[in-house]
């Protein structure tokens, strides 16, 4: 019997592709694909933006920690727990006030700084009640605003920051331009400055502005619920209202 004819191996195209490409693309082509980046992607924006960055960065990390501390500091359940009043004046129905009372009370978180300052003064005429009640509640609405002045600080100079790094990113523009000609890879820089400090004076710039704001309107909430809180414990102290 005859041999069949071997049909000869099919030759892979790819190296006579790649072979068939200038040399340069056949380098940048490689590296792409087969070397990993050396720097990530974060520090080269860093690096491209130039040290007026730096200060921006530092204003970024401060915010972000305020408005978590602010978060944390500012639930209902720390400032004004449900139900707090009424637990109070059960007890005092019962057992009157103590000075355990008015110290668990105080405990309590602000809330129940406020009606500590109101029981301790409960045997008082009304107006000195109230004026008890007050002067704490002055103090407690000092801590709930705590750092919002830093954050709304903040949320104003990020954008000048950006504005700086601006500035001097068109400095380094203007003097990449000489008598030669212009420096190709100085203006790039100047570019980089420029636009890399405006985009994160505004990215750190308007978050801290809306929780500034949000921070703001619940503190005032909470402000208006404990002085509902505190009226109601005066007038059940003098039986104006059960």
């Amino acid at each position: 019997g005859g041999t069949a004819a071997r049909t000869p191996p099919l030759a892979d195209p790819a190296p006579a592709a790649a072979a068939a490409l200038p040399k340069g693309v056949r380098q940048a082509t490689f590296s792409r694909l087969f070397v990993p980046r050396s720097r990530p992607i974060v520090w080269s924006i860093i690096q491209a933006a130039g040290w007026p960055i730096w200060p921006l960065i530092l204003a970024s990390v401060v915010a972000l920690a305020l408005i978590f501390e602010r978060f944390w500091s500012l639930r209902q359940s720390v400032v004004a727990p449900a139900g707090l009043v009424e637990q109070v004046l059960t007890e005092v129905r019962k057992a009157g006030v103590t000075p355990e009372l008015v110290g668990r009370t105080a405990q309590r978180g602000p809330l129940g700084r406020v009606l500590a300052a109101g029981l301790a003064n409960i045997g008082a005429p009304r107006p000195v009640m109230k004026e008890a009640i007050e002067e704490v509640g002055h103090g407690v609405i000092h801590d709930l605003e705590r750092f919002l002045t830093s954050l709304g600080t903040i949320a104003a100079m990020a954008p000048l920051l950006g504005l700086l790094g601006t500035v001097i990113g068109m400095i380094e523009i203007f003097g990449s331009q000489g008598a030669a000609g212009s420096d190709p890879i100085q203006l790039a820089r100047g570019i980089s400055i420029a636009l890399y400090n405006t985009a994160l004076g505004l990215i750190v710039a308007i978050p801290s502005m809306i929780f500034y704001r949000y921070f703001r309107g619940k503190v005032d909430s909470l402000v208006v619920e404990m002085e509902q809180q505190a009226i109601r414990l005066v007038d059940s102290a003098h039986g104006e209202r059960k």
